[in-house]
């Protein structure tokens, strides 16, 4: 990853390179700073990216392509910024006392800067005044192709996303055993001569098992990260603070993330992952018991509410050890025929993803390919672990108590409020948190 900051006032050299400081774990390949037209810039940059910033362009980025990136630029002596179309790249703004736009890739570097924070929204570009927003993700004209000429379309496009990304040195992938991050491996594997895959979780979970038979099969230098309770609720204050989030299933999903992407990073520079696979061909559950003609609107709605919730796991996982991660289910092309595939090619006679376990038919070992979908959590081993350790901190009284938020949001349950606590002792308790992503709520946590 890289990250950028900047504020749109002169002079402010000194309060972007805090803000820099804030999030230095985004790169390791060093930060510049700059002033142009009045507007003060700085960007982090990571080892073997596009630069991060162009000085004779008036430009900063965090970019890896055109399914990822966040920009920064001076035009006419005007800050603005913006941000790919499904908001794989984070990008937060507000106003400084003065009235001065200010942005940074994670909100902790604009707690010091504004009272007001606000997520620039996926596909927007904003220059302070006018907000400039892509129509919302919605099904593209339905391709009348029969299952086996989508399958085939979509097996090639995935593997020219995946090309993309195996340009670059040092790729891995992480590799939970589940349908969409095996089939990131199937497609990298014949690639490259040496490829590492990482998986984690607690001792016996189903993870694990699963993505030591995908790693078997692929022949991948893997890496298993073996971890207990006590490791989980070791670093969870890490976790919430790079997360900047205190959402229960947000926060319990991004903690093996966050240990596995330590692991990787200590071997590859950047990693795969399946990340929005579930979105786009209906890999959840509850999907099932939708009408078809409801399911590519739901698929679309689930697709926008990445950004600020499982992306933002994937990003600040990575990012806080200074990982690249490439989302290749996200890339532009792939999107666009997902959504023209039929809804009956993506659950068909109850078996969800249907059109992506055709692709990799013959790839992999049937039993990953017929793998029921799991929670993340769940396959980790994690499960209700947390909850049962947040009943031990939190009393009935507590949680009546301390659940209303100054905001006038509702903490769902005592694990939730377990993870505010450690989220206000890092940040204070704000009563701005709009910029906050929540899980959708499809069942109680």
């Amino acid at each position: 990853m890289s990250g950028i900051a900047g504020i749109a006032k002169p002079g402010c050299m000194a309060e972007v390179a805090g803000m820099l400081s804030t999030i230095a774990h985004r790169g390791r390949a060093g930060w510049d700073t700059f002033e142009v037209d009045g507007v003060c810039l700085g960007a982090i940059s990571a080892p073997g990216k596009l630069p991060a910033a162009d000085m004779g362009k008036g430009l900063v980025r965090d970019e890896t392509g055109p399914a990822r990136f966040a920009r920064a630029w001076v035009r006419e002596g005007r800050l603005e910024l913006s941000r790919d179309s499904i908001g794989v790249a984070p990008l937060y703004h507000g106003l400084t006392a003065e009235g001065a736009l200010c942005f940074a890739s994670e909100a902790k570097a604009l707690f010091p800067i504004t009272n007001h924070i606000e997520e620039l929204p996926p596909g927007a570009t904003y220059d302070g005044e006018r907000l400039r927003v892509m129509p919302p993700l919605t099904r593209q004209t339905l391709s009348d192709d029969p299952p086996d000429v989508l399958a085939r379309q979509l097996r090639l496009r995935l593997q020219e996303a995946v090309a993309r990304v195996m340009e670059e040195n040092k790729v891995g992938s992480w590799l939970s055993g589940g349908l969409d991050s095996s089939v990131m491996v199937a497609l990298a594997r014949s690639m490259t001569e040496r490829f590492h895959t990482f998986a984690g979780g607690l001792a016996g979970a189903p993870d694990l098992a699963f993505a030591r038979d995908v790693a078997e099969h692929m022949r991948t230098r893997h890496h298993e990260i073996i971890l207990t309770v006590q490791d989980l609720l070791r670093v969870l204050p890490e976790v919430i603070g790079s997360l900047e989030s205190f959402d229960a299933l947000l926060v319990r999903s991004s903690l093996v993330n966050h240990l596995v992407a330590k692991a990787a990073s200590e071997h590859v520079e950047a990693a795969l992952s399946g990340e929005g696979g579930d979105e786009l061909f209906a890999g959840y559950a509850y999907l099932k018991d939708l009408p078809l003609d409801r399911l590519g609107d739901e698929l679309a709605d689930i697709t926008g509410r990445l950004h600020n919730t499982a992306l933002q796991r994937v990003d600040r996982s990575a990012a806080r050890h200074g990982l690249t991660i490439h989302t290749c289910f996200l890339d532009p092309e792939v999107v666009a025929l997902a959504f023209r595939i039929p809804s009956e090619y993506k659950i068909r006679g109850g078996v969800e993803k249907w059109i992506l376990r055709r692709v990799v038919d013959g790839l992999l070992p049937e039993a990953v390919v017929e793998r029921p979908k799991a929670k993340f959590w769940e396959g980790a081993g994690v499960e209700s672990l947390l909850a049962d350790h947040a009943e031990s901190k939190v009393t009935d009284g507590d949680f009546c108590s301390e659940r209303h938020l100054p905001n006038g949001w509702l903490l769902d349950s005592k694990e939730e409020l377990m993870y505010y606590r450690l989220f206000r002792e890092q940040f204070g308790e704000l009563r701005d948190l709009e910029w906050m992503g929540r899980t959708k709520r499809l069942v109680p946590v």
